[in-house]
């Protein structure tokens, strides 16, 4: 199995446990306002991993330092977006143009970087954008343009994740950088954005109940802290486009999730839609040219 496929498969885990995020996220916010969750969920985490990898967090680079702020505030955009972006538009609408990072990562590649985009990767950004469509866009297909707020927001989640993707693959290419203790710097930099506008804004509280209490724990430690360092960790051996395709899934995992606790009942063309985009994740491992080789040479052999 090659790297970049183990890589891969560390992301789909990652997004398995951000699909769930969705379904605690909404059990936490009935006890407590969004900036004050995120900031137990990032702080949280960022304490936890910094007291297991504490010795590995001695030495540290300016340069890791740098990329841990941008990427931290970064991540700090993308979930002010997609967490009042869902206030203020439909859970459809929101979920839809928060997963267009697939699109915006690749544009961003050849604007900043002068990245050419190969034909197979345009394919599969076609089938996941058709299929995220399929999934959480209403019957009629239209994005309502009366929660234009909502909308913005959610557009800006997408585009400040792209961002931080590509940021994190810039980061991890660079010797001077450690991917490791740029996960964990980046959970501290959010967590404190986040804590800063709580108390400006909210008036912070502890969980009230046990479930509660645990839906934060699981958010924290998992879905925030295990995911956002392993991405890091990830990209040293894929790419930043691979990494969006795969985040696409999330709105799938999510729905299962809903459907499995929930009893939320998906409408026959978005499965459909959940199909193309497992596809289009298949068809992105595989290596065509390998393929090529070796029918070529299994031909060459039945010759001989």
């Amino acid at each position: 199995m090659s790297k970049q496929l183990k890589a891969d498969g560390m992301i789909l885990l990652v997004t398995l446990g951000w699909g769930t995020s969705y379904y605690l996220t909404d059990i936490s916010l009935t006890e407590m306002d969004p900036f004050t969750l995120n900031s137990y969920r990032f702080l949280g985490a960022f304490c936890v991993a910094a007291i297991i990898c504490c010795r590995k967090l001695v030495n540290v680079t300016r340069e890791t330092l740098r990329y841990s702020l941008i990427i931290g505030i970064s991540l700090f955009f993308v979930y002010i977006g997609s967490t009042f972006g869902v206030k203020y538009t439909t859970l459809s609408n929101a979920a839809f143009l928060c997963s267009l990072t697939v699109v915006i990562v690749p544009i961003l590649q050849r604007i900043l970087f002068k990245k050419k985009t190969s034909r197979k990767l345009l394919f599969i950004l076609t089938m996941c954008t058709t299929g995220i469509a399929l999934l959480t866009l209403g019957e009629d297909f239209s994005i309502n343009m009366a929660n234009l707020k909502g909308d913005l927001l959610s557009m800006m989640t997408a585009l400040f994740y792209a961002f931080e993707l590509i940021m994190t693959e810039k980061a991890v290419s660079n010797e001077k950088v450690d991917a490791l203790q740029i996960g964990i710097f980046s959970l501290g930099v959010t967590g404190i954005c986040n804590l800063a506008l709580a108390f400006i804004v909210e008036t912070p509280v502890l969980p009230q109940s046990a479930g509660v209490w645990g839906a934060v724990a699981f958010l924290s430690i998992f879905c925030t802290g295990v995911a956002l360092i392993v991405q890091p960790i990830a990209q040293r051996f894929t790419s930043a486009e691979h990494v969006c395709v795969i985040y696409a899934l999330e709105p799938v995992f999510a729905a299962i999730v809903a459907y499995l606790f929930a009893g939320e009942v998906l409408i026959p063309r978005a499965y459909f839609g959940a199909f193309l985009m497992f596809a289009a994740t298949i068809l992105m491992e595989l290596d065509f040219s390998s393929l090529q080789k070796l029918t070529k040479n299994i031909t060459e052999d039945k010759n001989l």
